[in-house]
């Protein structure tokens, strides 16, 4: 891929329509040539900031409980981080075409066929902004116990508020805003993450354990340490599309796959470390037992504000994704309703004890959908080389993306032969497959991804066409 000059990755200053701290006017509409804006540095800041969340080191403690040494469970860190290369090459389409993700995906699927699948990344996207703003309610509620304020269920609802309230304001303004937060709080989140790496590591616990995690320990901690990346194949483009056109290929990818990478390894190897040193069964309150007195209320700020930046950004998505479902309101507006549903699901998880292991077990079970949809996804992009009729997206009927009455028959078998094949290969409280228990407990869910991209590559290899390019497009 060419490299383009520097001058021009960097490209004009924001225009009117996409500037901090103003109601973004773009929704899932293309972004004109005039309009684009930005560098593929933005991205680093944007997935290493929206990635300093405490889910990773949930995650890296997980990986322990199922079996795994300290490096044992470390390697299976830095292999989920580089899944960050495939998110951040997801995204090309985005500057190819100058709109979200689900758009795109109806080269894949269809209009009609890609709206299933797009209701359920609807449904993933505000199940994990709840999780996210659960676990920064809780943190921000025992924060506020540290300074005296007691107040019960009025204290928990008063930080749900505050939580809240600082999601959806950065998600509303749009665009500009979500990647100016995104790098300012990358900025103070990191600095303290960093600290916590210097606490928790040095005292960890590297020695084998007597015996191995088997086949079932090593697939969980693979599934539960790539479900994180995976989860994110619906919204690369959604951060890309308003870059210039002739915005290094190359950059994009590393950029953001080195910012996605970096915070999620980095805090996994937290919560490898945590785990071989305390019991981890709640994860916050295990951590802050290996911290100075100090440190504590810092930690506790750096939990809250680690889920509002990966809230952000599932929450911004949300309200484009229902744009291409059909809602016929603007993004600002749309947005509404996912605040809503995740407030809602938010008191739920947070008043009714039982709802959040609920919502995890559903979410988890979801992987059999949207780890072969981002197999589909990313096969059809391969194929087309990142190149689409970018108005043929819009049109529905009257556009060549259209195929038999809205459905793409290639598209939806291999995205069907994938959720066969990860139904019956997936280990989760809700579901277990029936190739489970011959497979020694191993848990091959995310390899319904292969098989589904391999089984579009064989089906669609001679209709998905890459469309010429603009003279200015970088190559």
């Amino acid at each position: 891929m060419a490299t383009a000059a520097s001058t021009a990755v960097d490209g004009p200053t924001a225009p009117a329509g996409d500037e901090v701290f103003r109601v973004e006017r773009h929704g899932i509409d293309p972004i004109p040539d005039d309009e684009r804006h930005g560098s593929a540095k933005d991205l680093f800041w944007l997935w290493f900031g929206s990635n300093l969340t405490f889910t990773y080191v949930i995650n890296g403690a997980l990986a322990v409980a199922f079996g795994l040494s300290f490096w044992q469970a470390t390697a299976v860190v830095v292999i989920g981080g580089l899944a960050f290369f495939a998110i951040s090459a997801a995204g090309l389409s985005g500057i190819r075409t100058g709109t979200a993700t689900l758009v795109i995906s109806r080269a894949a699927f269809g209009v009609r066929g890609n709206w299933p699948a797009g209701l359920l990344n609807w449904v993933v996207s505000i199940g994990y902004t709840i999780v996210n703003t659960v676990v920064g309610t809780l943190a921000l509620e025992a924060f506020f116990a540290d300074l005296g304020l007691r107040g019960g269920d009025l204290t928990r609802a008063l930080a749900l508020l505050i939580t809240l309230a600082l999601t959806f304001a950065v998600a509303m303004w749009g665009h500009a805003t979500v990647q100016f937060a995104e790098r300012w709080m990358a900025y103070v989140l990191a600095a303290g993450f960093a600290a916590l790496l210097a606490f928790v590591v040095p005292g960890a616990e590297t020695a084998a354990p007597g015996s191995g995690p088997g086949a079932a320990g090593w697939s969980l901690a693979f599934v539960v340490m790539l479900a994180g990346p995976f989860s994110y194949l619906p919204m690369p483009a959604d951060y890309t599309r308003y870059l210039p056109r002739t915005t290094s290929l190359r950059a994009i990818t590393w950029s953001g796959a080195l910012g996605g990478f970096l915070s999620s390894v980095a805090l996994g190897v937290i919560g490898v470390a945590a785990a071989t040193r305390t019991d981890m069964t709640d994860a916050v309150a295990g951590t802050e037992q290996l911290l100075p007195g100090w440190f504590q209320p810092v930690f506790l700020a750096l939990v809250l504000g680690g889920s509002v930046t990966n809230s952000i950004i599932t929450l911004y998505s949300s309200s484009l994704n229902l744009q291409v479902l059909g809602i016929p309101w603007t993004r600002a507006k749309a947005i509404v309703i996912s605040a809503v549903v995740t407030a809602l699901g938010s008191l739920g998880a947070l008043f009714l004890a039982d709802f959040t292991a609920s919502l995890l077990s559903f979410l988890s079970l979801l992987i059999i959908v949207f780890a072969p949809w981002g197999g589909v996804f990313l096969a059809d992009m391969l194929l087309r080389r990142c190149r689409y009729d970018t108005s043929a997206l819009h049109l529905g009927r009257e556009g060549s993306y259209w195929y038999r009455a809205g459905f793409r028959p290639a598209g939806v078998i291999a995205l069907l032969s994938g959720m066969v094949f990860a139904a019956l290969t997936c280990d989760s409280e809700l579901w277990t497959g029936p190739l489970v228990a011959p497979l020694g407990g191993a848990d091959l869910t995310l390899l319904g991804a292969v098989v589904a991209g391999l089984v579009h590559m064989l089906l669609a290899r001679r209709e998905s066409t890459p469309v010429a390019a603009p003279p200015t497009e970088a190559a």
